[in-house]
């Protein structure tokens, strides 16, 4: 019994301390209100001014992204002549990137590959080596293939196939190369037709104006320009990649022609053996 009376008693206390604080908190409350209210009506001017400045405020300005600015400069651009140029860049790093996976799956190690060549050679016979380059990735071990597929019929077969697939070989990885080089020379064009374009736009805005204004003339160019910034620079990112998948493929092709000399040379000491 006393403990519920005492729950009861310190229910009560609670309750009536929430009570007081909420009802302290309500006058609180209506008295900022009745404040703020006072203060709104007696400066009735001066919150447009504190809005101005906080909209006048750069560091609460929401900065734009690289990707904003790139969308803005492509609408000014026109997409009639910017989406041509956009299409170029899209299907020349698409090429570009099937040949540099190409390349790369294409280049071996050709000194490791000619040492199994002769050991397999030397240990199950011509047989064994075909296997071996039969399993081997890549256009050097199918080029052994094809010469140690005519290995019975003499060495001067062997050198005519070798010779033969490996032009064949070389051939594949020019591949698309020609596609490459279209768009990267059709970018840049495409974007010079476009400024042209745009600045018979600009001059026909001048006549129908009646008047030389700064205004047209500097907004007429700065459109037409964006189409040739653009090519420019779709030209240039394909250049660099055109450039070195150039230089892969002349690494492949002499690293080929040196292996098979040296392919001859191991087919000549174990055909005299």
């Amino acid at each position: 019994m006393k403990k519920l009376i005492a729950l009861l008693t310190v229910a009560g206390f609670l309750t009536f301390g929430m009570a007081n604080t909420a009802f302290a908190q309500n006058e609180q409350k209506a008295d900022n209100s009745a404040e703020q209210t006072e203060e709104t009506v007696a400066a009735p001017e001066e919150a447009p001014a504190e809005q101005a400045v906080l909209m006048e405020d750069p560091d609460e300005a929401p900065q734009q992204g690289l990707h904003y600015v790139l969308k803005e400069k492509y609408i000014q651009g026109g997409a009639l002549w910017m989406t041509p140029v956009l299409i170029c860049l899209i299907l020349g790093l698409a090429l570009v990137i099937e040949r540099i996976f190409y390349l790369n799956l294409a280049s071996v190690n050709s000194d490791k590959l000619l040492k199994k060549v002769e050991d397999a050679i030397k240990t199950g016979g011509v047989e064994k080596a075909k296997e071996l380059c039969r399993d081997t990735k890549g256009p050097l071990a199918s080029v052994f293939y094809q010469g140690l597929d005519r290995y019975n019929e003499g060495l001067d077969s062997v050198e005519k196939s070798v010779e033969s697939y490996g032009a064949v070989q070389m051939g594949r990885l020019e591949t698309n190369l020609s596609w490459i080089a279209l768009f990267l020379a059709l970018a840049p064009s495409l974007g010079f037709l476009g400024t042209v374009v745009g600045m018979v736009q600009a001059f026909d805005d001048i006549e129908r104006a009646g008047d030389i204004s700064p205004t047209i003339v500097a907004g007429g160019m700065k459109v037409a320009l964006l189409t040739t910034v653009f090519g420019l620079i779709t030209a240039i990112i394909l250049q660099i990649f055109y450039n070195y998948i150039l230089s892969k493929i002349d690494s492949i092709v002499n690293d080929m022609e040196n292996a098979t000399i040296s392919f001859m040379d191991i087919l000549v000491k174990n055909k005299n053996n």
